[in-house]
Parts: structure tokens; sequence; C-alpha cells
């Protein structure tokens, strides 16, 4: 049996590492590319520089940022998606507190406090509390920021601060969708994740225990075998 084509879009100052488990885990039914997102500065040109790459048809898989800009792809191609999945995403424009933090952030990478950014601001709040010790997860999320540096991020916060509204997209998707997101995630809550899925016709929920944000690092093997699932249905 001929594998499916997947892409795996990373989220906000993630590499490839973001996706390793579930590239390793899926790698016997799918063909595996995971993008990178940090050459462009808006969604639009995030998702015209994948489908410029990508197969004719394929199966889609995005979280947070990566999740925006499956939505986007969803709007420019929907045609061109056999399968969506998205997790912990969010598809309301940005809000205004949610601008003025990321000015800050600009602010604090242009003043050489790049890496404070990560690990002052953004690890309270990307994982779940009880994994803030395990130094293998920590390091991982700080070596990815170091390795998407100041200019990539920088590119990725305009995006998102620039970023459509996408909730009249949702009505529109017919693929198989899953939507999954951490019970404990504080930058896309539930609630976020349990409006696409009632939006989205095909979408069904998948909500993880124990489990932030960054959902594919904090419990990659339930997270892969929901991907699995997905793939196989």
């Amino acid at each position: 049996m001929a594998k499916t084509p997947l892409i795996l879009i990373p989220g906000t100052l993630c590499d490839d590492r973001l996706w390793g488990y579930q590239r390793k885990y899926l790698s016997d039914i799918a063909e595996v590319s995971i993008c990178e997102v940090t050459k462009d500065d808006s969604i639009s040109s995030l998702a015209h520089s994948i489908l410029e790459k990508a197969p004719e048809k394929f199966a889609l898989a995005g979280l947070s940022l990566g999740g925006i800009i499956s939505l986007e792809i969803m709007r420019l191609a929907p045609e061109r998606v056999i399968k969506l999945a998205l997790l912990d995403t969010n598809p309301n424009p940005p809000h205004p507190d949610q601008i003025a933090t990321w000015e800050r952030f600009i602010n604090m990478a242009n003043n050489g406090q790049f890496l404070d950014i990560t690990i002052k601001h953004l690890l309270p709040i990307l994982i779940h509390p009880d994994r803030r010790k395990d130094e293998t997860l920590v390091s991982t999320i700080i070596d990815m920021a170091k390795k998407i540096g100041k200019d990539g991020y920088i590119n990725q916060l305009k995006a998102v601060m620039t970023r459509s509204d996408q909730r009249s997209i949702l009505s529109t998707i017919a693929c198989p969708t899953i939507v999954v997101v951490g019970k404990e995630d504080m930058v896309c809550p539930v609630h976020i994740s349990e409006f696409l899925t009632e939006s989205i016709p095909t979408a069904k929920l998948e909500i993880v225990d124990y489990s932030g944000h960054l959902i594919t690092l904090e419990q990659s093997g339930k997270v892969s075998a929901l991907l699995r699932d997905w793939l196989n249905s």
C-alpha cells in the first residue's frame, strides 16, 4: 500500500523536533515532511510557500501557528487536502492585548533579550506545570528557539499579528478532521478547540490529559496514536 503524503507544520519558535516522535512513529504509513516556517512574515505567504512544494494531494497537520497556516491552506486549496489535523489551534483574529505583547517581544528580541522571551515569558505557559522541571523537555524547547533565532521569530510574530479571522473558513472544511488540544493548554484553551469542532462539520475532538500547549512533545505517544488512527480512518 502506498504511503500517505503527510505535511506537518510546527508552531512558533519550534523546528522539526516538535514533530520528531510523530515522524518516526508514522513513517511506516506516511511519507512525512516537516515544514520550515521562518522565512515569510505573513500567514498567506507561508501557506503559499508550503503549497508550492507540496504533493498534489496530502494530509495536513499543524500545531498553533502551524494550525493557523493549515487553515489558510484550507482557504487557498481545500481540494488538495485529504485529511486535516488541527492541534492547539486558534482560528480567531489577534486580540489587541496579544498584539501589544508581541510588539513588546519584538522590541525585546531587537534589544538583545531574545532568549529571555522563551525562558522567562513563554515556558511558564507552554507546558504542563508538572513538566517545567523536566530538563530534557525544557532544553529541547530552548534549543528549538535558538535554532529559529531572532529574525525567524520576528517574522512569525508579524505573521500572527496580521492574520485574518479564520472562523469563516471552518464551515467549508469537508475532509476528515481531527482537533487535538492539551487539557491544560493556557495558550489555546480547550474551549477554542471545542469551538473548532462545533464549526467544522467533519471534526472530531480529542482532549489530551496532562498536557499544555506543546502536546506533540509532552504527550508524544498519545498524540502519535491519535494521528495514526486519523490517517488510517
